[in-house]
């Protein structure tokens, strides 16, 4: 039972006027991309700063890394690293909106017990926990809902669609339905880039992407760095800004309004530039 008294009012943050960016920090060690992980007060503290200097709208933190592969941690230690960090940068920061990444009911009520109002970043769209909805719900928490083929240890062992796009937007047909009766107000969805999709697929789905603007929800994705980019190039992740980049502006073209970004100057330098563009063409 949440004993959180302070503000509760749904973030406003999704119906902007203009795309969002989303910065990543990860309180854990285990993130596929090393600069994103911040374990220590001052490291937190740092990447905290930087962002928000950057022009961060938003920072999604998570403690659970979901790297294809990743090793699975208890709901403990998860909920241990975001509370520690969160309250570092929440010192540091005490309005940015945050998005907290996690598929755990216990961690969503122990950060609102805690913290108050937050974003809720679930890569399983309630495939994990059945009781995410109605603690979402109760708490009144903007939710973001993602599409993932399996769980992150099995995700990307041959995903197979017979209609990508097709498969994609049934799925979410049924999670906006139940997260409507559930009675959750503010929804955000996430096609999934790298989450249970091979290559090929990441860039089917890109190429579709404005299609998910038929559902007129807030369309949130996340490029950054990723193997779709790094392997079509023969790379690395620290070598993947630049495609990060490109597909950042291909997405906004068609209609993303929020970028889950590692490197946020470049983000926000990507917004300003098609929003001129589409100022123009208007």
């Amino acid at each position: 039972m949440s004993t959180y008294t302070g503000n509760c009012e749904p973030f406003k943050v999704f119906r902007r006027k203009r795309p969002s960016v989303m910065g990543i920090i990860n309180f854990t060690a285990d993130s596929f991309y090393a600069q994103s992980r911040a374990v220590t007060d001052a490291q937190i503290a740092e990447k905290t700063e930087q962002m928000i200097s950057e022009g961060a709208d938003i920072i999604d933190v998570g403690a659970y890394s979901s790297r294809p592969g990743a090793e699975d941690i208890s709901a403990d230690d998860e909920i241990d690293r975001l509370l520690s960090g969160l309250k570092i940068l929440r010192k540091t920061a005490p309005d940015i909106p945050v998005s907290v990444d996690t598929f755990r009911v216990k961690a969503v009520e122990k950060i609102f017990d805690r913290f108050g109002h937050f974003i809720v970043n679930d890569i399983s769209a309630g495939e994990l926990d059945g009781k995410m909805f109605s603690v979402v719900a109760k708490l009144n928490l903007p939710y973001i809902a993602m599409h993932m083929k399996g769980n992150p240890q099995t995700m990307q062992n041959n995903p197979v669609y017979n209609d990508l796009i097709k498969e994609i937007t049934s799925y979410f047909d049924e999670k906006i339905k139940r997260l409507r009766d559930a009675g959750i107000k503010d929804i955000i969805i996430d096609p999934g880039f790298g989450f249970g999709k091979t290559m090929e697929q990441n860039y089917d789905l890109l190429a579709c992407l404005k299609h998910f603007k038929n559902f007129e929800l807030p369309l949130l994705v996340g490029f950054s760095r990723k193997s779709m980019l790094y392997k079509l190039l023969n790379t690395t992740p620290e070598e993947s800004l630049n495609a990060t980049t490109a597909v950042n502006a291909v997405a906004l073209m068609n209609g993303a309004d929020i970028l889950r970004v590692h490197d946020v100057r470049a983000a926000v330098e990507t917004v300003e530039i098609i929003e001129k563009l589409k100022n123009k063409n208007n």
